[in-house]
């Protein structure tokens, strides 16, 4: 290990589970040594293929490769609005999970809009989103489920333990559309392929496909519906992780075990169930997992106890802290956490401050894990003191100097806690703690003690094959039974909105949103954007999203909310039409660009789904402007949600030019 000299900083009030804040004086020849071993571990992973190294499965021609993404979850019997040709609807969203629901909800609150006058649009079979699709064993959100799970003040909900389970957090995405009417407003198995504004009718049309339930019993097999539908308002809600991708391997069709995707577990073939996750038919059985991300280390600890050979491929290590779970307990809820209106906007915004390094912190820290303690995180979720051009580098060392610390204590973990020398210096993470998302987990480490469990590390080359009877890597045949693949999802930052919506978007004069992202990404706040009017958005260009993407969602849902409302109530009847001006989303571009600086320090990272596979660190100068421009809110959560209710609060929609057809 790297010796550092550190000063310790005495714990704030409250502060009793996590970690105090570390400043520590580090020696320049110490800083040399990390950061050689950072670059020498991101030059092993660095492939000049960039993204073309997966395959996306959503695009895929390939049969074999589609099958993956079949829907184990869909029995048939969710009520659906049925999809029908020249139907009209006040608000189309295009997603139902938390996203889509956030936005519904915050329509309905501000009484401009009755449920029936909306419908969420989604190619599954329920309400959840990613929290849907993904039931594998084990899964469970380390952010805090108290300021993770939105809506809770609202449906007095109160989360059976700190981090939720993803049931406990699809239940709560169904409670969601139960406690406002909205659990007959989705439009299940429905894709949108093609959205169109009209200006003589001041409308979207949208170009739609619904798919049959699955069959059963004598049932006769339906042939997919198309129709086209009419929509006031449209808003894109798609959620930034839905589609999971997978490695371009040779071999893929030829493996004659069982296989699936992480996200589509088959309890079929494992045994158990989301709900008891027991995993009785993997007796006996030889286990593969591809992947060592936050999936793939929930996951092993599950497979590990009910096979008999399991053996984990890794690219990359995870940085795995403490999670510290625990069972709410009900007086200390009362007490501490649901403290009174508006607790759990506090808590969140209490949280944020942490996490942001935000100076002089607030005197408790009422979430207090391994996120709060993360002086570097800034670097993902911005924060901090303004960073200027000229004050990169010494920005870069102070965040590395954060980093350090943390990122030493997380490799000593691992020694503390893996038997085998050998198996711990493989599972030790060379990068700094902000370059892949970080992981917390109580589990994973110890499952590498159990002899059954053998850690195939790759030395950063990744898997080489798959063959008909298991996998190849480092030159050695691994025969496996069940093969999982736990790769992670395709990167959309770079993508327009309705490109992450897979749906095609043409605005004014028939012009494509792909166009306009081409040639330079602009929006207002992050949620609309010139030229497509009436359509709102989510995402992660141009706001704030790190570490909990349920509050970004929330502040963008209220936001469009309560655009939308103004706009109609200060326009009387007719037909409203919102629009962003041309100046105010440049401003704004502006204003993100400016700010860029101070995350900086994402340059230099290990190739992962934050920068692309590394691919963003090889574009033109022209390029790296224009992905400044289109970057994150660089001052922190606290402060995007600050700007923009000072913009609702000074009551003239700046930057907004409203109309009446």
């Amino acid at each position: 290990m790297i010796e550092t000299t550190s000063v310790t900083v005495p714990p704030t009030t409250g502060k009793d589970s996590a970690p105090p804040p570390i400043l520590p004086d580090i020696s320049p020849s110490d800083m040399q040594k990390i950061q050689q071993r950072y670059a020498e571990e991101r030059n092993k992973r660095r492939r000049p293929e960039g993204l073309s190294q997966y395959i996306s499965l959503a695009s895929t021609e390939d049969p074999q490769l589609k099958r993956l993404l079949h829907d184990p979850w869909d029995d048939g019997t969710a009520p659906s609005v049925t999809l029908k040709e020249g139907a009209c609807f006040k608000v189309v969203i295009m997603g139902a999970g938390f996203g889509g629901l956030l936005f519904a909800v915050r329509l309905l609150q501000t009484g401009c809009f009755r449920p029936e006058e909306i419908v969420l649009v989604d190619a599954t079979a329920g309400f959840g989103g990613t929290w849907y699709w993904n039931r594998y064993p084990g899964l469970m959100c380390d952010i805090e489920s108290y300021i993770y799970l939105p809506l809770l003040e609202e449906t007095g909900y109160i989360p059976k333990r700190k981090y939720a389970s993803g049931e406990e957090i699809r239940e709560h995405a169904q409670r969601i559309a139960a406690h406002w009417s909205l659990e007959h407003r989705a439009m299940w198995r429905t894709q949108v392929n093609q959205c169109s504004w009209s200006d003589e009718a001041a409308e979207w049309t949208l170009e739609m496909t619904q798919f049959p339930p699955p069959l059963h019993g004598d049932a006769i097999k339906a042939d997919p519906f198309s129709a086209t539908v009419h929509a006031d308002f449209v808003i894109l809600a798609p959620g930034p992780l839905n589609r999971p991708k997978v490695s371009d391997l040779a071999g893929f069709d030829s493996f004659q075990g069982s296989r699936f995707l992480a996200s589509r577990w088959n309890y079929n073939v494992t045994g158990g169930s989301p709900e008891a996750p027991v995993l009785s038919k993997l007796e006996g059985k030889r286990v593969g997992i591809i992947g060592t991300g936050a999936t793939g280390i929930q996951i092993v600890p599950e497979l590990a106890k009910s096979c008999q050979q399991l053996y984990v491929f890794q690219r990359t290590p995870a940085q795995v802290g403490v999670r510290g779970q625990r069972s709410t307990d009900l007086e200390e809820w009362a007490k501490k956490v649901a403290t009174g209106p508006g607790w759990q906007m506090a808590r969140f915004r209490n949280f944020v401050s942490f996490t942001c390094d935000t100076q002089p912190p607030p005197q408790v820290d009422m979430v207090a894990d391994g996120w709060t303690s993360f002086r570097s995180l800034q670097v993902l979720g911005g924060g901090g003191s303004p960073v200027s051009m000229e004050d990169i580098p010494a920005h870069i060392t102070k965040m590395h100097a954060f980093d350090l610390p943390r990122s030493e204590r997380i490799r000593a973990r691992v020694d503390e806690i893996v038997h085998d020398r050998t198996v711990a210096e493989q599972l030790k993470a060379w990068y700094p703690s902000w370059c892949k998302r970080p992981c917390f987990h109580d589990d994973y480490l110890p499952t590498f003690n159990q002899p059954h469990v053998r850690l195939v590390d790759t030395n950063g080359k990744g898997v080489q094959t798959i063959t008909p009877t298991g996998v190849v890597a480092n030159d050695e045949q691994f025969d496996v039974d069940v093969l999982i693949l736990a790769m992670g999802y395709e990167v959309q930052a770079l993508e327009n909105p309705g490109a992450r919506a897979r749906v095609s978007v043409f605005g004014r004069a028939g012009r494509s949103m792909d166009e306009k992202w081409a040639q330079r990404p602009l929006t207002l706040h992050g949620v609309a954007t010139n030229g497509f009017p009436n359509m709102f958005f989510s995402g992660v260009g141009q706001t704030s999203f790190f570490p909990s993407y349920t509050a970004t969602l929330d502040t963008c849902a209220k936001h469009v909310a309560f655009i939308i409302s103004e706009g109609i109530k200060r326009q009387g009847s007719g037909k409203t039409t919102i629009e962003v001006t041309q100046n105010a989303e440049t401003v704004w571009a502006q204003r993100v660009q400016a700010g860029a600086p101070a995350l900086a320090a994402m340059a230099g990272c290990t190739p992962s789904y934050l920068n692309a596979e590394g691919s963003l660190e090889d574009v033109s100068v022209e390029e790296r402007m224009k992905l400044a421009a289109s970057a994150r809110w660089p001052h922190g959560m606290n402060d995007w949600m600050d700007v923009l209710g000072e913009w609702r609060d000074a009551g003239d929609l700046d930057g907004l030019q409203i109309s009446v057809v």
